[in-house]
């Protein structure tokens, strides 16, 4: 292969100077001058209410008060999978936070002020607050004499209910929803994706070890810096203007524009820095709730920024989930069969997190190649905060146990953790869970580099006080960008007079360093410097199309778009230098912003002299170079509705390895993490040193929520929504961290072979400190995070059992 120019080399980030400096502005930064009026929200405090009356009188008389709407102001349902929910809630609410009033005033004080005299009068309904007995009562789950193993849930801590809850959407079948998402009206099961491969009862027959265990995870928050921000203006021509802290500029347009009834030429969506996403600001949060209040005022900016306390309530949150898993293997250490109930617990709206339960079904074997299976993932309604995307999109979460369904096995067999898997890892061209075949399954090459690596096998070193024991744990997993099959992204690249180069696409800066990544792509092509090339911020009225930036697939999809239109640019220069040079263009190369034939090196001309078209003494030739690009995965097919089977759900996999090394206080159960010794499979590198910061992060965010993060429901409502009581890592809980990058296995379709790393990062954490925890003290525990309390209160039980 050719040697990269700018691709692989750690060039310096296009946005390290504002953010470093301060000098990047964010929504909230932004200045509107004497037009600005905030907005304040009136939220639910009841988890499940009608809304029996909303008086508004008193707050109108607040001076400075402009404007007040309602759900009677805006009765359309917005979603984007699923259109389950309206802007502002209409006759009941379902989650503590939930919208019911906006006040726009020309202060916040005047704004908080009328919130507080709006009169709500409301009628408690009962809640649902587990998605177990949320989805009880649907058909085929309760039999009338149930078994055992149908009431395998009973003594769960974080089941609430034993009997069926309320019913929350009673309208669910008429919901708009995209035609792979299929709720069951009539109950709380907003999707069920059902997997079936093989013949799950024939596999436990031939199976030697058999495991079954229940594994549950908290509803976390992305926890970004920036908290949700959006400013909006409609301006006397009926034009809307908004600015927006989000990762999805164009399905904001287009979801405003369907809850709205307005032309999408009629919506222009602004997107400055965005101080971090993770998911969280994926299609619409806060942006909606500003639209009819300008719509009201016209001429004026009406600006809503979210408490940290109402980021946490009101915006996504990661889904809970309740898996119960049941694998078996036989003597050779051959996985047979895998059995999967996964109840993901989607909150009052599920809108965005029904996908979620189709990729977790669909991925349902985890990296492993297992011939019979039968999962049912099912996305439940319960009065608890909107569950959406997060880093991973489901991966995480049924990682979890399957990491350590794995290990469990192993042990049962007497084979190494690492070897086993190795054994069962899913191998180029080898059939999926959903039946097609592996593309680019390189699980193997990074469990083997993590083991030469980290020295998998040798005895770690000796623990650093007498009550205090040290594990190692092994994780794997694999992740593909969830989407539809027409994700589409789009690039514009023009060409300035003094050679340097602005790429328009609509691909959102979160943080993950898409500008430098899109520009090191283009330039590379182009055949000019990285600094050279400017990749501009979206604005819907002057980018192109992308569908949105989220599923790790932007370097990816955006990428093809922006290499597309490099090679458009590209190949108008070489035809203009062609004839200024009378060279066949074929035979011409661009380096350094300079176009010569490598074998008459002196013969150069530059692209600046033909940026513009070039004048010869006959007249001009070529004229402004602007390239155009875009791209749409190809191949994508469709799952089948009862059996999940099908060929390509998903444009590629990544897969990864991580090994963690533990330290664990047998005195306290307060676990160390020492080390964590991480192998990922992308392709081709763009630039090592953000790839590699994508790594840590992602480490330390699983770290975060294997030890720390959860957000603490008493019956819908919050006990620590805010950084005070919810905990996340602190530079003082960072550990050591080994980080091995591979370019085994370029991707076919992905620009110079590259492949998504953003989510996978995060995967295996959890899993591998909760087989390290294992190693180092023999207990195990299925219920995250793995608090100080809750490894003590095992150490103490396994005391207790031995004597």
């Amino acid at each position: 292969m050719a040697e990269h120019r700018v691709l692989g080399k750690s060039v310096l980030r296009q946005d390290a100077v504002d953010k470093v400096t301060g000098a990047a502005q964010f929504v909230d930064d932004i200045q509107f001058g004497p037009t600005l009026l905030h907005v304040k929200i009136l939220r639910s405090p009841h988890p499940h209410a009608r809304v029996v009356s909303v008086d508004t009188a008193e707050a109108e008389k607040v001076p400075g008060v402009k404007a007040i709407v309602t759900g009677r102001d805006c009765r359309s349902y917005i979603g984007l999978y699923l259109a389950d929910r309206t802007v502002y809630a209409t006759d009941k609410v379902r989650f503590v936070g939930e919208p019911v009033a906006g006040v726009a005033a020309d202060s916040v004080e005047a704004a908080s002020k009328a919130v507080n005299l709006i009169k709500v009068e409301y009628q408690p309904l009962p809640g649902v607050f587990d998605p177990v007995s949320g989805a009880l009562g649907r058909e085929g789950l309760l039999h009338e004499n149930p078994s055992a193993s149908d009431l395998w849930w009973q003594g769960l801590p974080c089941i609430v209910t034993k009997s069926p809850g309320a019913l929350l959407h009673e309208h669910l079948g008429e919901y708009q929803c995209a035609p792979f998402i299929h709720p069951v009206p009539g109950t709380n099961i907003s999707n069920h994706f059902k997997l079936r491969k093989g013949d799950v009862d024939r596999g436990f027959a031939a199976a030697d070890v058999i495991t079954e265990n229940v594994y549950t995870l908290p509803h976390i928050q992305h926890s970004q810096i920036e908290p949700h921000s959006a400013v909006a203006h409609f301006d006397r021509a009926g034009k809307l203007t908004l600015w927006a802290s989000s990762q999805s500029p164009n399905a904001v347009r287009k979801l405003i524009a369907t809850a709205f009834e307005l032309p999408m030429s009629k919506i222009r969506v602004i997107t400055p820095y965005v101080g971090g996403g993770f998911g969280g600001k994926a299609g619409v949060t806060c942006e909606a709730l500003v639209v009819p209040l300008a719509k009201r005022l016209p001429g004026y900016h009406l600006k809503l920024t979210l408490t940290r306390e109402e980021v946490f309530q009101a915006t996504f949150v990661r889904q809970a989930l309740v898996a119960r898993l049941k694998t078996g293997a036989d003597r050779t250490g051959r996985l047979v069969a895998m059995e999967a109930e996964l109840f993901w617990d989607g909150g009052a709206y599920t809108e965005y997190g029904v996908n979620i339960t189709r990729s977790g079904g669909y991925c349902s074997s985890g990296p492993y190649e297992i011939p019979n299976i039968k999962t049912d993932s099912y996305c439940v309604y319960t009065n608890h905060p909107v569950g959406g995307p997060m880093r991973g999109f489901g991966m995480p979460e049924i990682h979890w146990g399957i990491e350590q369904q794995m290990d469990i096995l192993a042990a049962k067999l007497g084979m190494d953790p690492l070897a086993f898997r190795r054994m069962n890892a899913l191998r180029e061209g080898r059939p999926g869970a959903f039946g097609g075949a592996m593309e680019g399954a390189t699980l193997v090459d990074t469990i083997d580099a993590v083991a030469a690596k980290c020295g998998w096998g040798t005895p770690l070193p000796p623990a650093s006080a007498p009550h205090k024991a040290r594990g190692r744990g092994i994780a794997c997993m694999y992740k593909a960008p969830s989407m539809p099959p027409n994700a589409q992204s789009s690039a514009i690249l023009k060409l300035n007079e003094d050679g340097s180069v602005h790429v328009l696409t609509t691909a959102m800066e979160i943080g993950q360093g898409s500008l430098t990544a899109l520009a090191q792509i283009a330039a590379e092509e182009l055949g000019v410097a990285a600094d050279k090339v400017v990749v501009t911020l979206p604005d819907t009225d002057y980018t192109p199309y992308e569908w949105q930036t989220v599923a790790s697939r932007i370097s990816y999809s955006a990428g093809n778009a922006v290499l597309a239109a490099a090679r458009d640019a590209k190949t108008q220069l070489l035809a203009v230098a062609a004839q200024v040079l009378e060279i066949p263009a074929a035979e011409l190369v661009i380096e350094d912003g300079q176009i010569f034939p490598p074998a008459k090196p002196t013969r150069k001309l530059a692209i600046s002299d033909i940026a513009m078209g070039y004048l010869l003494p006959e007249g001009a030739i070529g004229g402004p170079v602007i390239g155009r690009g875009s791209f749409i995965p190809a191949g994508i097919t469709g799952l089948d509705k009862d059996t999940g089977q099908g060929d390509k759900p998903a444009a590629f996999w990544t897969y990864g390895t991580q090994v963690a090394d533990v330290e664990v206080d047998t005195k306290t159960g307060e676990i160390t993490v020492l080390k964590v010794t991480a192998a990922y499979e992308v392709g081709k590198v763009i630039n090592p040193a953000m790839a590699k910061g994508q790594v840590q992060g992602g480490i330390v965010q699983g770290l975060g929520s294997a030890l720390y993060e959860h957000l603490v429901l008493s019956e819908g409502k919050y006990l620590n929504g805010d950084f005070v009581d919810y905990k996340i890592p602190t530079a003082t809980d960072t550990p050591e961290m080994d980080v091995i990058l591979l370019e085994t296995s370029p991707q076919a379709d992905g620009p110079f072979g590259i492949k998504g790393i953003a989510e996978p990062t995060m995967v295996p954490t959890a899993p591998a400190i909760a087989n390290a925890v294992y190693n180092a003290t023999g207990v195990r525990i299925n219920d995250l995070p793995l608090a100080a309390e809750k490894v003590l209160a095992a150490l103490m039980k396994q005391q207790t059992r031995g004597k």
